[in-house]
């Protein structure tokens, strides 16, 4: 009958709109008595922006989405199913025990298709209340009050720095307050809810008291354990899913993240309409996140992910910083290196060949850029990055307890797991019949014996290897595939090819490793799910972390085994020329270029890394933004929407948007987190990869951010405390890189080689490392001679290649000389000291930055001890009014 709800607004200012009240609209096409009863319906006039003027309404606007039919219950929670499906009894039934719960079931047809039916789910105030208590969600009860010490102090301060702040420039990074609501509840005190207690909260208005978010939470606790079937497994909303029963189960967005009028003049539609024009546009991507706004409207945990996000990119801000200053001290200083200098200068030197039938004679200055472009990233600057590196990951982690600290204080979220962490539903239905006592409830509960649990454990870790070996098999194919093509380059009839075969096979090398990599990640995922799903986990925290920690797993071996490979074992055992090591007794080894590996590296890193994230970033984006334009596509060619101008309601809108992924959060963090460990772990190598973590990041926040609001259905507003098991692997990473990147300095650089020769064999001897000309001669001691008429190949005379070897014409021909045993000595001790030296510093660090700030610890200890007294008031006062209302004598003191 065209009734609907609409918000009256008191007008704040020019840039905000606060709701105040709900009013009920008629619509003059409603004339019976029996509509006006039903309707209940009023005459009002608003006062801003429609002094006088009557609304018009329209049966679109009537079923806009939010509402049942009758305009007054909220919807909390959207069902989609076929008529055709077959399961309709397990249907019937489970719709059935819903109502029986204490919701409210309401139907309607699809707009743009007959097969889909959607179920609409209210939850009244009475079922609110009552699993509120049994969820133990903590809810407002107070105003929160400061003590007047700290006030009285601090107010003169605020008020010098205010008068400071007024005369400096506006930070253009953060947001403007007054374009953002008033989320009261963060002033609060809270305590779990209670209906025996209930006089204790704060209830101005029952449609609000709950948020959409909490009333979405408490449904889907619903959804989960409600049965369809007789019997302990057949329960829950996730089966229904798998089965077919249910297409989707969602909670609705708030209304269209659009809006015809500009959001200065006429304000906000809803909170959808304000996260998109003050975060998700791209106009935005230099500003502060609203992390309050999305921890509303998302929920704790998908708040906490762009919190982590957001101080991440932050923080690499600094990094990013320092690596290119390395990177152009080392561009600056590339033509004045001395080693770069007499490699380009080798006109008459004679480089043996790199392999075994193809190859030439080559000169060494024909290696000059690979020279020049091996200084960018092998310079002075190398040990001084990756000691800062490893100290940032430190700084970063520490500091990011502290501010995770204060995002659960005021998020009221410190005691959240200890109360709310419950069993899974397919935990239950599994170990129904064992039980034991909970040792912290005192209930009995199901229990997975030791047994059976060691030995899915058992099965889930041989599986993890299997695919581990898998991933190295790959990897050994690489090199395969780089031995064989490193002949057919060689001879390549273009003469650009054979000219650069090195660089042809390691481009060439790297793209299909890429290829190999993003094909077995679809193959890790399903088998990461079933391993997961083999174990039973008690919690849904334990199978989160547990699926997290496999794939972490499978995709950190499979992105970083060959940059593993190259940095440490190309060319190392590819043996001397006459004598060298071959593969199968075929293939001969590959050997590392004359200038060194690290260019092979360098390469492998940023080829990969560069790759991946674009490819992440369709993934995240565009492939959403292409099924969504199909989907709008498919409705247009049937032409029903354009035929009758009909407007969706917003349950269909949302259906036609794509879910959230199945595991939730975990491909956003495990996309950074391998990310983080680019940034680190070979950081020695490419100090470039903060920067690109940086540029990319900036562009990853609002991309999420577009993504939540516009292309995904809302995902179900989940509690967290922190980012998970992703804290530990990001702790584990931070050890590796100082690991590595000691390996790195120490075996693939040339800097120890460069060190020892200035020390110890160079001009400036016994005088200190000074200056590039201490390293002059450096390329020739490096170089051993070996005698051309030992390879059989009608060559003559003598050439050069990378080793510490006597030559031909010593007593000791091809013998590793005093200077390998110089530089094996220096690189050890590098390793050593360079290892307990850093991980020194990180410990006393970690001592130093206290988990949580001090004034945070007084403000939690003041709050409790204000939360006894005030409960303890308000229980008094109670009491109190119950007795003067039944007429008995009373006291000011506890009863």
């Amino acid at each position: 009958y065209g009734s609907f709800s609409v918000y009256l607004f008191r007008f704040r200012s020019l840039h905000s709109l606060t709701p105040v009240d709900t009013v009920t609209v008629y619509s003059e096409s409603c004339k019976n008595t029996e509509c006006k009863n039903s309707l209940q319906q009023q005459r009002v006039k608003l006062s801003f922006p429609y002094q006088g003027q009557r609304i018009p309404c329209t049966d679109a606007m009537a079923s806009s989405g939010l509402f049942f039919k009758d305009g007054k219950k909220r919807i909390d929670y959207i069902l989609v199913y076929k008529k055709s499906s077959p399961q309709v009894e397990k249907r019937s039934t489970f719709e059935k025990n819903l109502r029986a719960e204490g919701l409210m079931l309401e139907r309607e047809p699809a707009v743009t298709n007959s097969d889909i039916m959607f179920v609409k789910i209210h939850c009244p105030w009475e079922t609110l209340c009552k699993y509120a208590e049994r969820m133990n969600i903590r809810m407002p009860f107070r105003k929160k009050c400061y003590y007047t010490d700290w006030r009285s102090k601090t107010m003169g301060r605020l008020r010098n720095m205010r008068e400071l702040k007024s005369w400096l420039p506006r930070n253009p990074m953060k947001l403007d307050k007054e374009a953002l609501p008033d989320l009261e509840e963060t002033d609060c005190y809270t305590a779990p809810f209670s209906r025996a207690r209930i006089h204790h909260f704060t209830i101005n208005n029952k449609d609000s008291f709950f948020s959409n978010s909490t009333r979405s939470r408490i449904v889907h606790h619903m959804l989960q354990r409600t049965k369809y079937e007789d019997g302990k497994s057949k329960m829950g909303i996730n089966r229904l899913l798998n089965n077919g029963t249910y297409e989707a189960a969602f909670p609705p967005h708030e209304g269209s993240h659009k809006s015809r009028h500009p959001i200065k003049t006429h304000g906000a539609q809803n909170h959808r309409h304000l996260l998109y024009e003050r975060w998700a546009r791209w106009g935005m991507w230099y500003k502060y996140q609203p992390l309050d706004l999305i921890r509303r409207y998302f929920g704790e945990k998908i708040g906490l992910y762009f919190a982590w996000l957001g101080w991440y990119t932050g923080m690499l801000i600094p990094a990013a910083l320092v690596g290119l200053f390395v990177f152009l001290y080392g561009l600056f200083t590339m033509d004045s290196s001395q080693v770069s200098k007499e490699i380009c200068e080798a006109n008459e030197t004679i480089m043996c060949p790199m392999c075994e039938r193809n190859c030439t004679l080559q000169k060494l200055n024909e290696s000059c850029i690979y020279a020049k472009v091996t200084h960018l990233f092998d310079n002075g600057g190398t040990v001084f990055f990756a000691i800062f590196m490893a100290i940032w990951a430190t700084v970063f982690l520490e500091f990011w307890k502290r501010r995770r600290a204060v995002l659960t204080y005021d998020w009221d979220l410190i005691d959240w797991e200890d109360e709310e962490e419950e069993l899974r539903p397919q935990f239950e239905a599994k170990y129904s019949q064992v039980e034991r006592v909970n040792p912290i409830t005192g209930k009995p509960e199901p229990f997975q014996p030791f047994p059976d649990k060691l030995s899915r454990l058992m099965v889930s870790v041989s599986g993890i290897f299997f695919m581990i070996s898998l991933v190295l098999t790959a990897v050994f194919a690489v090199v395969v595939y780089r031995l064989v093509a490193m002949e057919q380059f060689a001879s390549f009839k273009w003469y650009f090819i054979k000219k650069y075969w090195q660089f042809a096979t390691s481009g060439t090398g790297v793209c299909i490793n890429f290829m190999i990599i993003m094909s077995l990640n679809v193959v890790y995922e399903k088998v990461a799910y079933l391993l997961t799903d083999l174990e039973h986990p008690r919690t849904e925290s334990e199978w989160e972390n547990s699926f997290a920690l496999k794939m972490f797993l499978f995709q950190f071996v499979n992105l970083n085994s060959s940059i593993f490979y190259i940095a440490f074992f190309l060319g190392r055992f590819a043996g001397r020329p006459g004598k060298y090591n071959k593969l199968f007794n075929r293939w001969r080894l590959e050997e590392c270029h004359p200038s060194g590996c690290l260019i092979d590296l360098c390469l492998q890193m940023g080829v990969i890394m560069v790759l991946k994230q674009m490819w992440n970033n369709f993934m995240e984006l565009g492939y959403p933004l292409l099924q969504n334009w199909w989907s709008r596509r498919k409705m247009k060619r049937g032409g029903q929407l354009m035929e009758h101008k009909i407007s969706l309601p917003q349950w269909e809108k949302d259906w036609n948007l794509q879910p959230m992924n199945l595991h939730g959060l975990m491909d956003e963090y495990l996309e950074m987190v391998l990310q983080f460990g680019f940034t680190t772990i070979f950081v020695a190598a490419f100090p470039l990869a903060p920067l690109l973590a940086l540029l990319n990041n900036i562009i990853e926040i609002r991309l999420d951010a577009y993504k939540f609001v516009t292309q995904w259905r809302r995902p179900m507003p989940a509690r967290a405390t922190d980012i998970g098991i992703w804290y530990g692997i990001l702790e584990g990473i931070g050890v590796l890189a100082v690991i590595t990147n000691a390996f790195v300095i120490a075996i693939t650089s040339d800097y120890i080689p460069r060190f020892v020769y200035a020390y110890k064999y160079g001009p400036c001897t016994d005088q200190g490392y000074r200056q590039e000309k201490c390293l002059k001669g450096y390329v020739n001691s490096s170089l051993s001679v070996f005698d051309l008429s030992e390879l059989g190949m009608g060559y003559s005379g003598y050439c050069r290649y990378r080793d510490y070897r006597a030559p031909p014409w010593s007593s000791t021909p091809y013998e590793f000389t005093l200077q390998f045993w110089h530089v094996l000595a220096a690189r050890l001790a590098f390793i050593i000291v360079f290892e307990h030296l850093v991980f020194g510093i990180k410990s006393f660090i970690a001592y130093l930055i206290p988990d949580m700030p001090k004034d945070l610890c007084d403000r939690m200890r003041r709050e409790k001890y204000l939360v006894q007294e005030m409960m303890y008031e308000a229980e008094l006062e109670h009491l109190q009014r119950e007795r003067k209302k039944n007429g008995k004598q009373y006291h000011h003191e506890w009863p």
